[in-house]
């Protein structure tokens, strides 16, 4: 069974498809492992921004468009919000007081046969090596509630193409961009117990373990032994943010003071 795609989902997949075959060359792997119909999560690994695009030709080509869970203020935005509520894609409200209600309507769609995309570390990895740090348990609350397949996608290249925070697109010569899905997560043992943490970080852990090996494979190296935890091992990028807001602030403070 075909599963449904919005036409603005079409129209804006026919305007971007060829922009990125031109681009990017691909290397794709493992499509066999992604469910012929039915719900199911794609979960990937999170490398630059130019990674849902990426991510999302992938599956769409392979007759999974990708839905992806959006924060529910931008569907508020003029044009932005119209754009995104007609290509079906998901909001989220996710200062929701109730973790599980948050997620209802990912689960909605997946009962309606969709592919649910997510990145799980929620933001691009922090690890040096751009291997996956540790995720947050939202794609396990979602699987383990819904009880659908999470088939694992690794992807490698992207930053290639744009750097971790880069501004800009590397394009000439043309960059490989590699992704490869692997056999869907065993999680079968632990559906129903979305509320226990234990459940949950196994869950997760089960996940990212998955991805993280099939992206071994794309880069031909071996991950590292600990996994990056920015609770434990610090966030570079929060620590450069706030170096360059307080760079700002002595500047205007120095203006004013000149200017006094």
């Amino acid at each position: 069974m075909t599963r449904p795609v919005p036409p603005m989902y079409r129209a804006v997949a026919g305007l971007l498809r060829p922009l990125l075959r031109v681009t990017m060359r691909r290397d794709w792997r493992g499509a066999e492992h992604l469910p012929a119909e039915g719900g199911f999560i794609a979960a990937g690994n999170h490398l630059t921004n130019v990674d849902p695009l990426v991510f999302a030709h992938y599956l769409y080509n392979h007759g999974a468009a990708p839905r992806f869970l959006a924060k529910h203020t931008l569907f508020a935005v003029p044009v932005v919000g119209w754009v995104l509520r007609k290509a079906g894609q998901i909001p989220v409200e996710r200062d929701s007081a109730s973790a599980i209600t948050a997620l209802e309507p990912a689960r909605q769609a997946l009962a309606q046969g969709v592919c649910v995309g997510i990145f799980p570390e929620g933001t691009f990895t922090r690890d040096p090596d751009l291997w996956p740090m540790t995720a947050r348990l939202g794609v396990a609350r979602l699987a383990l509630s819904a009880r659908v397949p999470v088939v694992p996608v690794a992807q490698w290249g992207p930053q290639d193409v744009l750097a971790r925070y880069g501004r800009t697109l590397h394009v000439v010569p043309r960059r490989t961009v590699r992704v490869e899905a692997g056999p869907p997560v065993p999680l079968e043992d632990l559906y129903g117990r979305e509320d226990d943490q234990e459940a949950l970080r196994e869950a997760t852990e089960r996940v990212m373990a998955a991805v993280t090996e099939i992206l071994a494979g794309l880069r031909g190296e071996e991950p590292p032994a600990r996994v990056y935890d920015t609770r434990r091992d610090g966030d570079p990028h929060a620590a450069e943010l706030a170096a360059r807001a307080d760079r700002k602030r002595a500047r205007r403070a120095a203006r004013t003071e000149r200017d006094a």
